[in-house]
């Protein structure tokens, strides 16, 4: 047996409506004055009031800082950061998407710990401690609320992230409801980002690659290929909403021990550059990163391919069900009507060898790849794409 570490959030309520119960759920564990963290359109659109209804009936007392945008900047983080010690606040809740959750991590170690936010960039850095912490995500893609990282964006395209157990939070809430009304093209994108959350924890060349990332990014996927189509189609069924939604959590812990390669390399570019939504960047290179690592990893895509796609269980050879597993893949993608070529999306090919060059930065993922990835490799991975 190898050694390995797994970490992830203290408390998990999963429950559809929970967020109208929010007051009651995290007083004893944040106190009397919060920072709310989220976006304006989740404020504008009303997604937030009954959590903060919740909040006021129970005497807590709510600071609301709604300015989180996508890709956020570490302006916001200061922003946020400064209107939290301003008031005084005792906790932190993040309310939203991946970004507002990430903005409410970085708030609630920066007021707990008083550190430099520069000195905290990095794996294991951060200090600590932190303000009590609870994340409700409202998609089901991100799994933020069990991973012990933020990624920020720092100046122009550049990104930043902190990674320690340190601001995985006390207690998330998994409220299916909240996700009720999200658009056909977000769910999809950010259910194929979470199934590549699972397909890449499973099979990552991480040390730390263990047992409990392994079964939970199978369950991840068999939740997720048996759900996605119908969140995307009915997006009023709440079983299905539930299963993405957790799913969705559940590839986030295997992945935040076992952590994520190539795939999101690669779609580091597209997004930073180009300002496309991340799900989408996942699911523009995810066939064609599949394809290259397959000389490498066919055992190991043949191994998870039946619980994203139970029928491949048919498929006899590990290199037919692979190949079968990331044709079906691709498929997915089309199917949920999501753009399949980096040229739909607005990337000329004079860009692919400025994004190769890119890709190249993101070493930390890039490290867990099951096959070795050079320049060279990422532009044709980049050419395939277009």
């Amino acid at each position: 047996m190898i050694p390995f570490v797994f970490n992830t959030t203290g408390q998990i309520v999963f429950r559809p409506g929970a967020s109208r119960e929010l007051g009651d759920l995290v007083k004893s564990k944040l106190g009397d004055r919060i920072l709310f963290v989220t976006d304006l359109g989740l404020r504008t659109l009303g997604l937030c009031d009954p959590a903060l209804k919740s909040l006021a009936t129970v005497g807590i007392e709510t600071s609301v800082y709604d300015g989180v945008e996508a890709d956020p900047s570490l302006a916001t983080v200061k922003a946020a950061t400064e209107m939290a010690k301003a008031a005084g606040v005792t906790g932190v809740i993040g309310f939203g998407g991946g970004s507002s959750l990430d903005v409410a991590k970085l708030v609630a170690l920066l007021c707990g710990s008083g550190e430099d936010i520069d000195d905290a960039w990095g794996v294991g850095n951060a200090l600590g401690p932190r303000l009590p912490l609870v994340l409700v995500p409202t998609t089901s893609g991100t799994g933020s609320e069990v991973t012990p990282v933020s990624i920020i964006t720092v100046s122009g395209d550049e990104k930043r992230g902190v990674s320690s157990p340190i601001i995985l939070p006390d207690i998330a809430i998994l409220d299916a409801d909240l996700t009720l009304g999200l658009p056909a093209h977000i769910t999809a994108a950010t259910g194929i980002d979470a199934m590549v959350h699972a397909i890449e924890a499973y099979a990552s060349k991480s040390a730390n690659n263990n047992p409990l990332s392994k079964m939970l990014a199978r369950q991840a996927l068999q939740l997720l290929g048996a759900n996605i189509e119908k969140a995307v189609f009915n997006g009023k069924d709440r079983e299905a909403r539930g299963a993405m939604l957790l799913g969705s959590m559940l590839a986030g812990q295997a992945f935040a021990n076992s952590p994520v390669a190539a795939v999101h390399a690669l779609a580091y570019p597209i997004g930073g550059t180009f300002h496309i939504p991340h799900g989408l960047s996942n699911a523009l290179v995810l066939p064609h990163v599949l394809r290259f690592n397959a000389p490498y990893a066919a055992a190991i895509y043949a191994e998870i391919a039946p619980a994203a796609f139970p029928d491949l269980s048919a498929e006899q050879s590990s290199q037919g069900r692979c190949a079968a597993f990331i044709e079906r893949l691709a498929d997915l993608s089309a199917t949920l009507g999501l753009q399949p070529r980096l040229r739909d999306v607005g990337i000329g090919e004079e860009h692919l060898a400025a994004m190769a060059r890119d890709a190249m930065k993101q070493t930390r993922l890039l490290i867990n790849n099951p096959r070795d990835v050079n320049e060279a490799d990422a532009l044709s991975i980049y050419k395939a794409a277009w």
